[in-house]
């Protein structure tokens, strides 16, 4: 069957954007992380919609397993095949076109291809911003952000991807094409199936095309770095921002000190801003659309004041874009700066923001008695709730040696996480990494709903099998 399979599919796709080779299959069968190589009968890489609806038609006859791909920069193992080389995978990248621009109904039609940062560039180019910002910008593709429901640095004030997108177009498991390309915020006309399948990571049929929201351009934005003595502190300057800039605040990520020296000793270009070290760091972004005047005002009144009541120990507000990027930069290092340290036990969590404090204090203290010496590199998305609290081996212990404790140490993490009121993955989605570990955090109930959605829209369990349930 193989054989003819892959002459089947270059009669879609043109033999060209068949790969079956080792050599050029490679670089789409490993996750970005380098933790895991999949198997595969062969990388597809069809150019259009139809294309992609006959290659599914195809897999449905012959009951070949799919495995949509993106930019293949997710973290939990949900964009590459298993070991068994039966699935395909679906490559994507060459739907990448901006199909239109709407500037009164500010929206943006693209395809699913599309790298995040040329979408970023479209919309600027018509005084519009779409606001979706991670550190993948330049390679993650609105169909695995879509997918993944990611997150990123300005959900605080816009969302994640599923509050920034308002229609889609989806190959179902069936390859049938639905078109949902709507832009209307306003259509309450039965099932909302595009949530079904933003967050689904390609479970349940392969978007293939997206209407996205687009926002104004701001005037200005602002950055400041803070200096903090508690994750506590962290939480009061957020409410006293938030009182004092309402809006207008965009961005706020906490960074421990670890995680700053950790950039220090492998970045040492980078500014480091202040001359004493603190045990904890808020980076914040107001966006103003009246000036750059009223936004540095804002921030620092507000930073003023907290300096003031001993809420803040020192602080830095950027006076230019190079040297807002170069606070941005220090935030983005930190995952690069883990990778050269070595191998380290990463984590996606979110709680409630109430209760952040409280989770970092008792997570802390449960793994350092557990792993005397352990380095947690924690920083995130504070605004939101989201953080990456990271556990790297202590002084002298192989890094090797100590991945081998990655299931206890998953379980003090997100055992800790669930008895917060969070969740296990905040914006990097289940995959196949988490997959097992879904059944200790969600009800039966929940599950089997989950289920019985899979089962109504893909009955033959051919879209990304394995991943999720």
């Amino acid at each position: 069957m193989t054989e003819g399979f892959i002459a089947r599919c270059s009669a879609i796709v043109g033999q060209a954007n068949v790969l079956v080779d080792d050599h050029d299959t490679a670089p789409y069968l490993t996750d970005w992380r380098g933790r895991f190589t999949g198997r595969a009968r062969a990388v597809v890489r069809p150019a259009d919609t139809a294309e992609v609806a006959a290659v599914v038609r195809l897999c449905v006859e012959l009951r070949v397993p799919i495995v949509p791909q993106g930019g293949r920069t997710g973290l939990v193992l949900g964009s590459v095949p298993d070991a068994s080389g039966d699935a395909i995978v679906l490559s994507l990248r060459r739907l990448d076109r901006i199909r239109a621009v709407d500037t009164f109904n500010r929206t943006m039609t693209v395809d699913a291809g599309c790298i995040l940062h040329d979408v970023q560039r479209a919309a600027a180019e018509h005084g519009l911003l779409f606001p979706l910002s991670l550190a993948a910008e330049g390679s993650c593709t609105i169909g695995g952000n879509l997918s993944t429901n990611a997150g990123g640095t300005g959900v605080l004030r816009y969302g994640n991807t599923r509050e920034l997108c308002l229609g889609l177009e989806v190959v179902t498991a069936q390859g049938d094409i639905w078109d949902g390309l709507r832009g209307l915020r306003k259509d309450n006309t039965g099932y909302d199936l595009r949530d079904l399948y933003v967050g689904a990571e390609g479970t349940l049929g392969v978007i293939t095309a997206a209407v996205l929201k687009l926002f104004p351009q701001p005037k200005a934005a602002i950055t400041a770095l803070v200096a903090l003595t508690s994750p506590r502190d962290a939480l009061a300057l957020l409410k006293l921002v938030e009182a004092a800039c309402g809006p207008t605040l965009t961005g706020y990520e906490l960074m421990s000190d670890v995680s700053l020296r950790l950039v220090a000793g492998h970045f040492p270009g980078l500014p480091q801003p202040f001359p004493e070290r603190h045990p904890h760091y808020a980076l914040l972004e107001l966006s103003s659309h009246e000036s750059e005047a009223h936004g540095v005002a804002l921030l620092e009144r507000a930073i003023e004041r907290a300096l003031e009541d001993g809420l803040a120990q020192d602080a830095v507000v950027a006076t230019s874009i190079a040297q807002s990027r170069a606070l941005w930069a220090i935030r983005e290092h930190i995952p690069l700066a883990q990778a050269a340290a070595g191998k380290n036990i990463k984590h996606d969590i979110s709680v409630p923001i109430s209760r952040i404090a409280d989770f970092i204090e008792t997570t802390d203290a449960r793994l350092d008695a557990a792993y005397p010496g352990v380095q947690v590199v924690c920083f995130g998305h504070l605004g939101d709730g989201n953080l990456h609290y990271n556990v790297a081996p202590p002084e002298g212990i192989r890094h090797d040696d100590f991945l081998l404790q990655q299931d206890p140490i998953n379980r003090i993490v997100h055992d800790n996480a669930a008895a917060h009121g969070g969740s296990i993955s905040a914006e990097h989605g289940v995959g196949a990494l988490k997959r097992d570990e879904l059944p200790r955090y969600k009800s039966p109930v929940e599950l089997n709903l989950m289920r019985a959605v899979k089962a109504a829209l893909d009955p033959l369990g051919i879209m990304n099998p394995g991943k999720i349930l």
